[in-house]
Order: C-alpha cells, then structure tokens, then sequence
C-alpha cells in the first residue's frame, strides 16, 4: 500500500513528503482497507479523507502533519463533527491550513539544517529551470536532450562528491542532514561511493 502524500516539494522530493495524518482514540489507525468482492488484492489507503467512519471505517477525531521522514506534527486540529455531519470527508469543507503550516515550518526546520548552495550555484540552478521551461514549450525534443545531459552529469558529480564525503568519513546522519533527505538515502549514497 502507498501512502498517498498531499504536499512535496521539488527541492526535497520524497524525502520529505507531506501528508495529512490521523488520530483515531489518541493514535494513528491502520489503512482503511475498501471491499471490493472477492480477489487476492485488497485496495486500501491511509489517505485522511478516507477515515470518515462510513462502512465500518475509523472515525478520525482530529487531524495532524505527518511527514515521510517520520515526524509527526505536535498540534493537533480536532474534527467539528457538527460541521461535517455525515458526508464524507472528502465533500465536507475540512480546514486544512493547520497541517499544512505545521509541515510547512517542519521543512523550514530542515531548510536551515541542509548545507546551503552558494549563491551563484543556487542562481545559476534557477537559470537553468528557466531555461528548460521555456525551451519545453518551443522545444520538447530538446528539453528532453538537455536533460538528458544534465541527469548524465549530476549522476557523475554526485558519485564524486559521494566520494569524498565517504573518504572524509562523513556520517550518513551528517550526509542525511546535510542534503535534506532520508538516512537510507544516504547510506546508499556513501556506500556506492566507496564500492565504485
């Protein structure tokens, strides 16, 4: 089952993908599972609009960010069950601002934490997405070229710089820290690094 994640950014992708989570009787539920008949696949989701206590589904009592990393956001934003009554979350005009402000300051967090870009580095990176974007509108095959070189050449300076890190005897928690993205990733980094 995937989580389904409302909110991603393209400078810390997957990594640090949010979601808004559920609190059922003071924790998070398992996924609703849908019944679909019969089969070896049982569909389910951990999707918040799903909790809506229809079918046998949990009732979420409140809602809270969630982020892929592992955090968990403090507040928690209690459900006014007057206000949305017995339509489905989904049609129910649910307030979300909460949850996404609380994940949105989590990813501040880790913003100031990653190892900042020099500013000619970061200019240039816009530059280049500029670029792309509109050469993708007059241009696709040609998009599609440029970024195939680029991938090339991140796919190389990443294994270099992956490299030196390992040779310094970086951490992968500093690594993890440093990029903004997860503990796995960053293993994985340092140790293709030192394989090849």
């Amino acid at each position: 089952m995937l989580v389904e994640w409302d909110w991603w950014t393209v400078e810390f992708g997957d990594a640090h993908a949010g979601a808004v989570g559920v609190l059922v009787g003071g924790g998070e539920p398992g996924p609703v599972y849908f019944d679909v008949g019969s089969g070896p696949d049982i569909p389910s989701t951990r999707h918040w609009s799903a909790y809506d206590g229809r079918h046998r589904r949990p009732r979420a009592e409140a809602l809270r960010a969630v982020c892929a990393c592992g955090w968990r956001g403090v507040a928690e934003y209690p459900l006014d069950r007057a206000t949305v009554g017995d339509r489905p979350l989904y049609e129910a005009d649910v307030d979300l601002t909460g949850p996404l402000a609380d994940w949105n300051a989590h990813l501040s967090l880790v913003r100031d934490k990653a190892a900042p870009l020099p500013e000619p580095l970061a200019a240039l990176l816009v530059e280049i997405t500029e670029q792309l974007t509109a050469t993708t509108e007059d241009a696709p095959l040609a998009a599609l070229r440029a970024v195939g070189v680029l991938e090339r050449i991140a796919a190389r300076v990443e294994r270099e710089a992956a490299y030196e890190l390992a040779e310094d005897g970086m951490s992968a928690e500093a690594v993890a820290t440093g990029l903004g993205t997860t503990h796995t990733k960053a293993l994985m980094l340092l140790l293709t690094a030192q394989g090849g």
